[in-house]
């Protein structure tokens, strides 16, 4: 049930805001359902293909994909990707952690400056 419920959440906070859905699944993976950081950030990205997949199915629909500008920023994320993956894995669990903590408050600092 806590899974469902952290997926409802990622879904809802992603479509609404445009974040993505591992900025909410992987903290609750870790605070809620007690995953180990690596397997939440593994399932994240694989919750996130489907949640993806069915935002960009319904923003589709309504024309509201712009295809090119989805590619430019979708190819080099692939890479970028696949070089975070490395680096994850040679990281340990509380450098990324904290890593990922002072990810979310940087960004909340620049959102809210003026």
């Amino acid at each position: 049930m806590r899974l469902v419920a952290i997926g409802l959440a990622a879904g809802f906070f992603s479509a609404l805001l445009g974040v993505g859905g591992g900025i909410v699944v992987v903290p609750l993976l870790i605070l809620v359902a007690s995953f180990p950081t690596r397997l939440a950030t593994a399932t994240s990205l694989g919750a996130i293909t489907i949640t993806a997949l069915a935002g960009v199915v319904v923003f589709g629909a309504r024309g509201e994909v712009n295809v090119g500008y989805a590619a430019l920023i979708g190819i080099p994320a692939v890479a970028g990707a696949l070089l975070g993956t490395s680096l994850q894995q040679r990281l340990t669990t509380t450098a990324l952690s904290y890593g990922f903590a002072l990810l979310l408050t940087g960004i909340g600092i620049w959102l809210l400056w003026p």
